[in-house]
């Protein structure tokens, strides 16, 4: 059915405009959308799916509907009053010089810089730190609209060649190309149908990558399950490469990687058939017919190598310590029964790195960063004095090197580069940016407020200071939730502008997410997903509670992970926010692993198919399969690409297909789908900018406002 809402027409300039006169002046009609009866039985239980056809991303109606359903979107945000002016300040603010840590190759010293509206970072090399830099590599110029994108570079050990990665449109599908740094020109032939891969370097000789066979089908959306990992000699054919690992039926895993140990000697394989978990493989490379040798041979642990002095590895492993560890190992025989603690588990999630022989033990507490230099005897050096509470990363570099650089980040302070030596242990500023944003007119906060069952939860609240706890500022609400991953403080130029405008910015530290470790994160998994959502639900809860915000000025973002995140939240209580922002989701949580790789995310969410108790867990919170009819739901955007194929967009069509027939409530649903772009990564800049507009400007818009909110603040001042 065609389900017809209210949309944008004569706008009036009020700041805040009654919402139902406003809704009456015209009408919005969603494109139609065809109903197919498709039916799947899971353990008896008859799951209807209209919209299945939409998983089809190479037929020509899928196409016809994307242009349709963007047709309506388009047209709804560009009508919105103030979009321009966002559009205008992101572009303003974003254009600032941005420059990486240096790091040295071969002869060289290269970096990545932007030089503020790029689509693309470019890399530049110089001879010295006083000599003038030269272009290396430009990804602009890849492609004419920006949308190709480098992914990867990777150096010989003598600088003297390099492979860099490319994706175009925003695939996970890369190219490796070979380059003779000298003359800059391409060496030989491109490494393709290259799929979830690094490039690790065996001296100057070759280097190792992986791949997946190309899927039959469409390969943006069909599913992926073998990775190989292959090694490439410099000046032969890809049709020639050796396959290392991963070939036979005893080595199928959905992902395979290869490192290679600084000193060249050792060849470490990582072997996993989910996000979490894996197996743990070497080869001594310094023998003449080097065998493959067992380190851990089942998936109940992560554990990699972080580096070797000779035969005596350190490997970096949650096996009995959740939070992570290192401990050491003789190359002869490396299994676990053999290992020695040498930085003893914390009470704090450890991310280690080496520089300049030295261990570098970033440790999260509440989310916050701190760090300890250790020796290669385990002793403590020091603990290293970072520039205030925030984010701390980079602490790698080279054993020769006696100067690392990291970087500093919080939700306030733009990324800033410290140049650190390493021996004394002083850092002094390397690069901070000139941006166009005061840093000392805001302020984070974090505070711990109660989930469902009685878990404490922390949570960064950011905002200009001095604002009034009104209950009425706009508010953004963003979680992720899962897979281990931490959302710590980081800067963001959107969310800059997004605070200009008197918007609160809140990231809670949810379960599922690894900021406490492996405990923390499998709270948060299979049957245990809805504590997730309880935890985010809370979340919300407590900004309303305490008068920071009300459910008419709160919206819920997230992507990925997070998209199934906001998907859920917004099912469960839509009455709790004003506007959902749902991003790159995986809202099918019955058909997510027969798609791409998505099979590897069973350890977080278990599949339909695993047995009833499972498949009824899942069909009760999967977000395409609980939206009801005669619901009223929040105003919704759902952005996604089609060129995704990591979260494939059929989730989000699906979704906006189901919600856009079952909204009962005059609210919006709008699904925005970027062409030629992706999951996220490598997207251009002006593509960024212009989604960000469109995001604050229909959050806004929906939560009453038809002027920018500061604009009313100095029309008040004045």
């Amino acid at each position: 059915m065609r389900r017809i809402i209210t949309g944008i027409v004569g706008l009036s300039l009020l700041a805040g405009c009654n919402e139902n006169s406003r809704n009456e002046q015209t009408a919005l009609n969603y494109p139609e959308t065809k109903k197919v009866d498709t039916v799947t039985n899971y353990f008896g239980t008859e799951v209807k799916d209209p919209y299945r056809w939409l998983e089809d991303d190479r037929s020509e109606e899928t196409e016809n509907w994307v242009e349709a359903q963007n047709e309506v979107t388009f047209d709804y945000l560009k009508n919105i009053p103030f979009r321009k002016e966002l559009e205008n300040r992101l572009s303003e603010l974003w254009n600032y010089e941005k420059i990486s840590a240096p790091f040295k190759e071969g002869d060289y010293i290269y970096f990545y810089k932007n030089d503020g509206l790029q689509d693309q970072y470019v890399v530049y090399r110089k001879q010295s730190e006083d000599a003038e830099p030269e272009v290396f590599l430009d990804p602009n110029k890849f492609s004419e609209d920006g949308t190709t994108s480098l992914s990867g570079l990777s150096f010989s050990e003598n600088g003297k060649m390099a492979a860099y990665s490319i994706s175009e449109g925003g695939s996970d599908w890369r190219k490796i190309i070979i380059m003779d740094t000298e003359s800059k020109e391409i060496a030989e032939d491109s490494i393709r149908d290259v799929k979830f891969s690094g490039v690790s370097w065996k001296g100057d000789e070759g280097f190792y990558y992986s791949s997946y066979e190309k899927p039959e089908g469409s390969e943006l959306s069909a599913k992926t399950d073998q990775h190989r990992l292959f090694y490439h000699k410099l000046g032969t054919k890809q049709s020639e490469d050796n396959l290392i690992f991963g070939g036979t039926e005893d080595q199928k895993h959905r992902y395979v990687g290869g490192s290679v140990s600084e000193d060249n000697r050792f060849l470490f394989i990582s072997a996993r058939n989910a996000t979490s978990g894996g197996k743990l493989f070497m080869m001594d490379l310094s023998q003449d017919d080097p065998q493959i040798m067992t380190i851990i041979g089942n998936e109940d642990t992560d554990t990699y190598v972080i580096d070797n002095e000779g035969s005596k590895l350190f490997l970096v492993t949650n096996l009995d310590a959740p939070n992570r560890k290192i401990v050491t190992v003789d190359a002869a025989n490396p299994q676990p029964e053999n290992w020695e603690d040498f930085i003893p588990e914390t009470e704090n999630v450890l991310s280690p790195s080496t520089a300049g022989g030295y261990f570098f033990a970033e440790y999260m507490e509440d989310a916050i960063s701190k760090v300890k230099q250790y020796d290669y005897e385990g002793n403590l050096v020091r603990d290293v004095e970072l520039p205030g509470i925030g984010s701390a990363g980079g602490f790698g570099a080279k054993k020769e090197e006696d100067v690392l650089y990291y970087s500093f980040t919080n939700y306030v302070t733009p990324g800033t580069i410290y140049k650190h030596q390493i021996e004394e242990g002083t850092s002094e500023v390397y690069n901070k940016p000139k941006i166009d944003f005061n840093t000392e007119d805001y302020e984070s906060k974090q505070v711990f407020f109660t989930s469902e069952d009685g878990t404490k939860v922390p949570m960064i609240i950011t905002h200009k200071k001095g604002l009034e706890l009104n209950g009425k500022n706009p508010t953004i609400l963003y979680g992720y939730g899962g897979f281990n991953i931490s959302l710590t403080p980081s800067f963001s130029t959107a969310n800059a502008v997004w605070m200009e405008q008197g918007g609160i910015y809140a990231v809670p530290n949810l379960r599922g997410g690894g900021e406490y470790g492996k405990e923390w994160h499998d709270a948060g998994i299979k049957m245990k997903k809805q504590n997730v959502f309880d935890d985010f639900i809370a979340a919300a809860e407590y900004l309303i509670a305490e008068n920071y915000t009300s459910s008419d000025y709160l919206a819920i973002r997230g992507g990925s992970n997070g998209g199934l995140l906001v998907g859920a939240t917004m099912t469960q209580r839509p009455d709790l926010m004003k506007v959902a922002l749902p991003a790159v989701g995986v809202m099918d949580m019955l058909r997510y692993h027969t798609f791409t790789a998505g099979a590897g995310w069973a350890y977080d969410y278990g599949t339909a198919e695993d047995n009833k108790e499972m498949f009824d867990y899942l069909y009760n919170y999967s977000p395409v399969h609980n939206l009801e009819e005669g619901t009223a739901y929040p105003a919704t955007l759902v952005t996604t690409g089609d060129h995704d194929d990591r979260v494939v967009p059929a989730h989000s069509f699906k979704f906006a297909a189901e919600l856009q027939d079952k909204q009962a409530g005059n609210e919006p649903v709008l699904i925005r789908i970027e062409t030629k772009a992706g999951h996220g990564a490598g997207k251009p800049t002006k593509m960024i900018i212009e989604e960000y507009a469109d995001i604050f400007g229909f959050t806004l818009y929906n939560m009453g406002h038809e002027v920018l909110p500061n604009k009313v603040e100095e029309k008040v001042k004045g």
